[in-house]
């Protein structure tokens, strides 16, 4: 590939002084920061920055990895590396509805629907339910795309009590988040959020690797008396970030 195609220069990456990552990410970040690679802008490959800046793969690997954990870029498994947006806000406090905090930033919402399903209750989700073990439950798994990248994995159980026609939902035209507070506006939230490391299938559906730092929300809502759900709620850490205000 010719050099005019990556936009890197071989000779400024190879300069004395500064380890060569550390030039490669300078001039990275002086495109991105004059306007020259505007966001979403592709980023070289690793194999494209080996060939026409003759560095090694581990330099050009360490370059671009530190970037994706700077925040500068996002790397997307299966698609390349892009100029990252500023890094997206969840509010901390609050269930708010993911499409709208999309369209807010003047983005393009998507949701990607991998499963939709009735299931019995295991012990476990029979005490997250508040049902009896053995009852009849909802599960819904999709991720949410904000202009085609995958920042949030939604995994989430339904007491069918509440809303029996959940899984009749177009959730490609609505999120579970504003059809469920359309039909049982929230009492109570119960909410605790950690760090994790993500499960292979996760890191599929969200393209990460497996060594992406995640952050995990787990939330239960009730409406009135009854619990309406139980959902787990994964960003990847290089993606997302929680903010408060008070």
């Amino acid at each position: 590939m010719p050099h005019e195609e990556t936009g890197l220069s071989a000779r400024g990456a190879k300069d004395r002084g500064a380890p060569i990552y550390e030039r490669m990410k300078t001039e990275i970040r002086t495109r991105i920061e004059t306007g020259e690679w505007p966001v979403n802008h592709r980023i070289p490959s690793e194999n494209e920055l080996v060939e026409t800046l003759g560095v090694s793969r581990m330099t050009a690997n360490r370059a671009l990895r530190e970037l994706a954990n700077e925040g500068v870029i996002t790397r997307v498994q299966g698609r390349g590396s892009f100029v990252a947006p500023k890094k997206r806000s969840a509010p901390v406090l609050g269930v708010r509805n993911i499409a709208d905090e999309i369209i807010e930033r003047g983005s393009v919402h998507r949701t990607e629907l991998i499963l939709a399903q009735s299931e019995i209750c295991s012990h476990e989700l029979a005490a997250a339910l508040e049902l009896n073990v053995g009852a009849q439950s909802f599960h819904s798994v999709m991720v949410h795309h904000e202009d085609d990248v995958p920042i949030q994995l939604e995994d989430r159980f339904v007491n069918p009590a509440v809303a029996p026609d959940y899984l009749e939902q177009d959730f490609s035209r609505t999120t579970p988040n504003a059809f469920l507070t359309s039909i049982a506006p929230i009492a109570r939230t119960e909410q605790f959020i950690e760090a994790v490391l993500p499960q292979p299938w996760e890191c599929k559906v969200l393209a990460i690797a497996r060594s992406e730092p995640c952050i995990l929300i787990r939330r239960r809502t009730w409406s009135q008396d009854r619990v309406v759900t139980s959902v787990r709620l994964l960003y990847p850490g290089s993606r997302y970030r929680l903010q408060s205000n008070f």
